[in-house]
């Protein structure tokens, strides 16, 4: 078919399936897209052309779209996801901070950016970055960085293998994460005879990886030598689907269980041995038990410094590591044994192998029972907490919690929420936390929420959004009301960065730069009066229904009033200064001044000594 490059790419991105576990579904959704002068008659035109079933959503800001895109893949299990198109110079570079989010967090997203021409004819073109090292250099050379897989389109035939080592990337559990085509703005309306065999259905099969026997044998002789061992539920346990198998695995032989910020959500918080969140943002219970285990395995984890407290956690001097991932690279990490393969069915090879040798583990039941009797005392203690200072942000926390329904989705990423919520967030249904914690974007949450409504319609969506993020990104709040997409921003309001602001005065330093003040004349810095927001009113502009939110009974009114409404809504939600959850007795490696005319920063640094001295070193 004769077809200009544009058109080719639509055509064999319609026609792109993916197939788990013997169901076969479509893999590409649709096409996130803001025009200009690089795209808009190149891929626009493919797409306003017709003669395909690809569904084109508008965004408003590249970012933002983009991080829309990875949470529709996360809630989707990496099995189905929108492509972005933009143009080139900023619109390009806007999506390269997402692109980041999507690699970081292994989850697959396709950016189609505009390019400046191939030919160079009318060069320099509006928006361009010229290099004169090399004029092949264009701004979507700052995607190579923050990808899994790169490519520029000079020639339209080049479009076909780009697409195929694209979808082999996109669809590879192990590779996957943000895949760069950059186009050309000439070359995306160049033809050439493209042959059916491209443009043809083609189905994509993500093969449950199987452990090798070997890999077994090992496996069980390390933890048939472990008396206390524990389970990380990590994201191979969300993706893979693992929940059952590792519930099995848990309880045949009594051990307990912890969670990463991308396996939480999965175990049901009511389960005995769902110990809760591990690490700096983990809670007591978890914490407790990994300072005395002597064997982690780590299903599907990263074993990012969050999740092993900058390898300082794991405090028992004999503890061992099990890695089990279907990345070699992950499950490598902390030197583990490794077992490359599916979470799922390297749980279940286990469970029976364990089972035919009698393995029990030697934790005492009555000691985990009090544990999580502890855990579940502090969390519904942090839910209830009165303040004479106005709300808490862990008590709105838990009214919210505690008011959706089990089935609603709470989406999350960054400031202290997340750590509010892998700690205290009691969740019982499978795909009920979209927890974007790879990269900690801020950002990601409305973005997020959009993403995650789309991908699930029928289900209440309720974003979990601190006023610093809020004022970074906020406009695909225009693309919800655009869609009729009703999502529920939960925007707590404590003036600044508190997550932050908490990190510089734990290490000594005066909180600097980290509240939202104005300047002030007196002493030229930014600490003059407080900058009070009114958010709900923002929010009221874009057609959305709002709430002010002061206290209790507002909240609760507020929550009862929202499930009425078939408009976004937003909830204005005004917290106590520095009322989030505190840490759990874990270390958090930061670069500490060595140096200092402060007492505080010089002891912050000699206590960072100190642990540094009892951390594992790689």
């Amino acid at each position: 078919m004769k077809l200009t490059m544009s058109q080719a790419l639509v055509k064999f991105l319609d026609n792109q399936y993916i197939s788990f576990d013997g169901v076969e579904s479509k893999f590409v959704d649709g096409i996130f897209g803001i025009f200009g002068h690089g795209c808009v008659v190149g891929l626009g035109q493919a797409l306003e052309q017709g003669g395909h079933s690809l569904k084109f959503y508008q965004g408003h800001n590249e970012q933002g779209m983009a991080h829309a895109a990875i949470a529709f893949a996360k809630q989707n299990h990496r099995r189905k996801i929108i492509a972005c198109t933009s143009s080139i110079g900023p619109g390009a570079l806007n999506m390269v901070t997402a692109a980041g989010t999507a690699t970081a967090n292994r989850i697959p997203l396709l950016v189609l950016p505009g390019d400046t021409f191939a030919c160079r004819q009318p060069d320099p073109v509006l928006q361009q970055v010229e290099q004169p090292t090399s004029y092949s250099t264009t701004a979507n050379d700052a995607f190579r960085a923050v990808c899994k897989y790169w490519d520029r389109i000079v020639r339209p035939e080049q479009l076909m293998t780009a697409c195929l080592n694209a979808m082999r990337v996109l669809v590879d559990p192990a590779e996957t994460g943000a895949v760069c085509l950059a186009m050309p703005q000439d070359v995306e309306g160049e033809s050439f005879d493209y042959p059916d065999y491209f443009l043809k259905k083609r189905v994509w099969y993500l093969d449950r990886r199987i452990p090798t026997q070997r890999e077994i044998d090992i496996a069980v002789k390390t933890i048939m030598e472990s008396e206390k061992p524990i389970l990380i539920a990590g994201g191979g346990v969300t993706y893979s689907e693992a929940y059952a198998a590792a519930v099995a695995f848990a309880e045949k032989f009594n051990i307990p269980i912890t969670e990463t910020q991308a396996g939480k959500g999965n175990i049901p918080f009511d389960l005995p041995l769902n110990m809760g969140g591990i690490g700096v943002t983990g809670g007591p219970a978890a914490n407790k038990l990994a300072k005395i285990t002597d064997l982690v395995i780590s299903a599907g984890s990263r074993l990012t410094d969050f999740t092993t407290a900058s390898k300082w956690g794991f405090r028992n001097p004999s503890v061992k590591m099990l890695g089990i991932n279907v990345s070699a690279f992950d499950a490598l990490k902390m030197d583990a044994v490794s077992v490359v393969a599916d979470a799922k069915l390297t749980l279940e090879a286990l469970t029976a192998a364990l089972e035919a040798k009698g393995y029990k583990s030697g934790w005492d039941s009555a000691e985990l029972a009090q544990i999580k009797a502890d855990y579940v005392a502090e969390v519904d203690r942090l839910y209830s907490i009165e303040l004479e200072n106005g709300l808490s942000q862990t008590r709105a926390l838990g009214e919210i919690n505690n008011f959706i329904a089990k089935d609603a989705i709470a989406v999350g990423s960054a400031g202290s929420l997340p750590g509010c919520m892998q700690r205290l967030w009691k969740s019982f249904t499978p795909g009920t936390y979209n927890m974007e914690y790879g990269f900690s974007c801020m950002g990601y949450e409305i973005c997020g929420a959009l993403g995650v409504k789309i991908a699930r319609p029928d289900k209440e969506v309720y974003t979990m959004c601190g006023d610093g993020s809020f004022l970074m990104l906020h406009s695909e709040l225009h693309t919800a009301v655009q869609e009729n997409l009703k999502i529920n921003v939960m925007l707590f309001d404590n003036i600044g960065w508190g997550c932050i602001e908490n990190l510089q005065n734990n290490q000594g330093t005066d909180t600097f730069g980290t509240r939202f003040c104005a300047r002030n004349p007196e002493t030229g810095l930014l600490d003059g009066a407080l900058i009070n927001v009114d958010f709900a009113k923002i929010a009221e502009g874009y057609g959305c229904k709002s709430y002010r939110v002061t206290n209790v009974a507002e909240l609760r009114a507020a929550l009862e009033d929202s499930v009425k409404q078939t408009v976004p809504c937003l909830f204005d939600i005004k917290v106590a200064h520095k009322s989030m959850s505190d840490g759990y007795d874990a270390w958090w490696r930061v670069g500490v001044a060595s140096v200092s005319e402060s007492d505080t920063v010089k002891a912050a640094y000699e206590d960072m000594q100190a642990h540094i001295k009892d951390a594992r070193l790689y």
